[in-house]
């Protein structure tokens, strides 16, 4: 069974409870930076680009040479965890983990987004910045905004028809609905050319269509039309599983900041509204370093490999103001994610 949630239980305090003289979150940074851990790591990261890129390489050739068998499907669920691989490498770039440089941030970034996945950099960059300066504030935060799932009560009393219903049933929907996910990303990366500024939608825009045409290719060249649509749906159903496993346990059902209230400084906006998970080497690679939810909200910026060793000095930190430090087992996440969603849609089922 899962351990229960590690907290340090108090009240949120607000900025104006830090100590004296500066923010609550100064002392934890220069302790960070004093440790060397928000230096980068290239060798790290060049080893870990490579092996991914000899991975999904692997699996191509193995499609070709398998060809018009319905064996080659075998390969699709590896496909798609290695294709959550990329995404995680893209994930890195983006908050400049990877390198401190934004030209070759951003090719690292089309590279693994656009070109190997389908996936707007640009689009996601954007919508995942707006997330990190505001998580779980029902106004600013893009992924709280009700659409598909909704968060609070006050979102869920407006739904009507189709939406209702969804809303009623969103915890036992949310895992199914994240088979589509692999194939809402690049839609979405497609609408969003029209908010770009014409350079950067042109290059968006080729690397996207290159991605499509030389998957289609790929598939089509290697077998039968049926196959390929078999193959295609089990890879992009996978892929959006795996991401939603790996997102699912960040923020749901963690503290709400109230629009109306006083805002809270840096490290209770992005501590509070987190939840680490407990795990190994197999967790981090399986949830691509976002285990460590709470240092990575704290310090974007900072190298995947770095993010365990920042997490003692950050629980202590939390410890020490009496801030609540969220941490579970990865079922338990979970649980949690998942009760929220449900009580969320409670009042509707009680209709």
């Amino acid at each position: 069974m899962p351990e229960p949630t590690t907290a340090v239980a108090e009240p949120p305090r607000k900025t104006r409870d830090a100590p004296p003289g500066g923010s609550e979150f100064a002392p934890l940074l220069r302790t960070v930076r004093g440790q060397g851990l928000l230096e980068r790591r290239p060798l790290w990261y060049a080893l870990r680009i490579a092996t991914n890129a000899l991975a999904l390489a692997a699996i191509v050739t193995g499609v070709v040479l398998i060809g018009n068998s319905w064996w080659s499907l075998l390969l699709a669920p590896l496909l798609a965890v290695f294709c959550a691989r990329t995404a995680f490498i893209g994930h890195d770039a983006g908050h400049s983990q990877i390198t401190t440089g934004k030209p070759a941030a951003r090719a690292i970034g089309l590279v693994h987004g656009n070109l190997l996945l389908g996936m707007s950099y640009a689009w996601w960059n954007d919508k995942h910045n707006r997330h990190h300066a505001n998580p779980n504030h029902i106004d600013k935060d893009p992924d709280v905004v009700a659409d598909v799932l909704v968060f609070t009560g006050e979102q869920a009393k407006v739904r009507s028809g189709f939406r209702r219903w969804l809303t009623r049933s969103q915890a036992w929907l949310f895992f199914p609905l994240t088979l589509l996910e692999g194939v809402a990303l690049k839609v979405h990366g497609f609408q969003d050319l029209r908010r770009q500024p014409p350079r950067e939608r042109a290059v968006e825009g080729l690397l996207l269509v290159a991605h499509v045409a030389a998957y289609a290719t790929l598939l089509l060249t290697s077998m039968s039309p049926g196959r390929a649509l078999a193959f295609a749906a089990l890879h992009h159903a996978l892929f959006g599983l795996h991401l939603g496993l790996a997102f699912a346990p960040n923020h749901k059902g963690m503290e709400m900041p109230d629009p109306n209230g006083e805002p809270w400084g840096h490290l209770r906006r992005q501590v509070l509204t987190s939840r680490n998970i407990r795990g190994g080497i197999l967790t981090d690679w399986f949830l691509g370093g976002l285990n460590y939810q709470i240092e990575h909200h704290l310090f974007p910026s900072m190298p995947r490999p770095h993010l365990r060793l920042a997490r003692p000095l950050v629980r202590a930190h939390c410890l020490e103001l009496g801030i609540s430090y969220a941490e579970t087992g990865l079922v338990d996440s979970y649980r949690q994610a998942l009760r929220h969603l449900h009580e969320v849609g409670e009042p509707l089922r009680a209709e």
